[in-house]
């Protein structure tokens, strides 16, 4: 199995650029510089590249988008507000081989003729900036780089990772987001076509340049190439990172890669996608892990964030506990997500401390519904996504909590 995104981490000298270009880095670029821009563009097309941000938008379509807008200058800006709940991914990139992240950077800028680029990076990456900027000072003194690179640190707000957000901070307002349309890959950055695409995404273009689409559609699944970062946590023997082809079922990520379930309990649910996926139960896990199959199974890919729960696990209490991150997070432009998530999380907590009433699942229902489809962005969604589909999957576990005290029961 080819791994091109972590394969080199191993390496403790991975981030320095000699190691980087020993493992053939920066060729892909060089390459790259001597076609035209659309040429670029058209490879990424055809390579079926899409988004490992979460929304899964093919990638060369979106390029394709900024780079017929008449307007200059463009931007390449990079998502790496890597704040999803049980997503850590992007980190092993930043930290361990940040010249990938580079390369792809400056490849994405040449195909767009683009001005300038940001790495947009998560307030709480503090050795992710260091690497970063080692390694974009490096590129500069080996004459990779021909354009401005900078790293805009966040200020730790989830809604920042949300593409018009993370622009609106950028321009130095406060992080909401914007109505849509116009999209950013024709009104970003100051009014300029921008280019947003995620730490993960960008980390791809070295590899689909030096070996080109056709290889490329050969790893993965048809309608999903490539591979993909599957950040594993909770309980399990091997928690970590794991690099794998789209479309590796989650039965083996975790049974295989992660190790099975800890001390050999029961799987009880899985979330396969980040917080804001929603959780399946157990007899659901043969879903092969790509964008399309996972729809199928009735979640989404997301992030990529396998967070599993075993047996014994209270599940009121985990979606207690992610409403509450929702509404810490909800930057409170739009009503329903603003005064909505409360909600949730008082009628959960209630429940969860043996103080739910009759009514209750019901009245979560109706207002997870009204939130659902009616906000800025999709942390609304989100928010409602997860008390709808706890309750549609282990409805009679929210049931059992009305009335009855529950805190005895942790999150083992």
């Amino acid at each position: 199995m080819i791994k091109y995104l972590l394969g080199n981490i191993d390496n403790p000298n991975a981030a320095e650029i000699e190691e980087y270009e020993k493992a053939g880095g920066y060729r892909a670029l060089t390459k790259a510089l001597s076609m035209e821009p659309e040429d670029v563009i058209g490879e990424v097309r055809k390579s079926g590249l899409r988004g490992r941000g979460g929304a899964g938008f093919p990638t060369g379509m979106k390029w394709m988008f900024a780079a017929n807008d008449p307007k200059f200058p463009k931007y390449v800006i990079c998502n790496a507000d890597e704040g999803e709940p049980g997503t850590f991914k992007d980190r092993h990139i930043l930290e361990k081989n940040p010249h990938v992240l580079i390369e792809g950077m400056a490849i994405a800028v040449h195909a767009l003729k683009a001005e300038r680029g940001y790495i947009y990076l998560r307030g709480e990456y503090p050795e992710a900036e260091k690497s970063l900027q080692k390694a974009i000072n490096d590129a500069y003194r080996k004459g990779y780089l021909g354009f401005p690179l900078h790293i805009h640190r966040g200020a730790g707000a989830y809604i920042c990772g949300e593409e018009t957000a993370l622009i609106e901070s950028l321009e130095g307002k406060r992080g909401q987001p914007r109505l849509k349309p116009p999209f950013p890959v024709n009104a970003g950055f100051f009014g300029g076509p921008t280019v947003i695409n995620n730490v993960e995404t960008l980390a791809n273009l070295p590899f689909i340049m030096a070996s080109g689409a056709d290889s490329y559609l050969k790893i993965g699944s048809p309608e999903c190439p490539g591979n993909k970062l599957f950040p594993v946590s909770g309980h399990v023997e091997r928690p970590g990172v794991f690099e794998l082809p789209m479309g590796t079922t989650l039965r083996e990520i975790i049974y295989e890669h992660a190790g099975g379930i800890k001390n050999g309990r029961a799987l009880k649910a899985v979330i396969p996608g980040g917080i804001s996926a929603p959780v399946l139960p157990p007899d659901k896990i043969d879903c092969p892990m790509d964008f399309v199959s996972v729809q199928k199974y009735g979640s989404m890919l997301g992030s990529g964030a396998v967070m599993v729960f075993a047996e014994g696990t209270c599940l009121v209490k985990v979606a207690w506990r992610a409403l509450k991150f929702f509404e810490h997070e909800s930057c409170g432009k739009c009503t329903p997500c603003r005064e909505g998530t409360g909600w949730l999380r008082s009628i959960l907590e209630r429940i969860e401390n043996g103080q739910g009433r009759e009514g209750d699942i019901e009245l979560m229902e109706d207002v997870a519904g009204n939130i659902a489809g009616n906000t800025f962005c999709p942390l609304g969604d989100g928010a409602a996504s997860v008390a709808l589909n706890f309750i549609r999957h282990f409805r009679s576990e929210f049931e059992d909590h009305i009335g009855t005290d529950c805190r005895k029961m942790a999150v083992l």
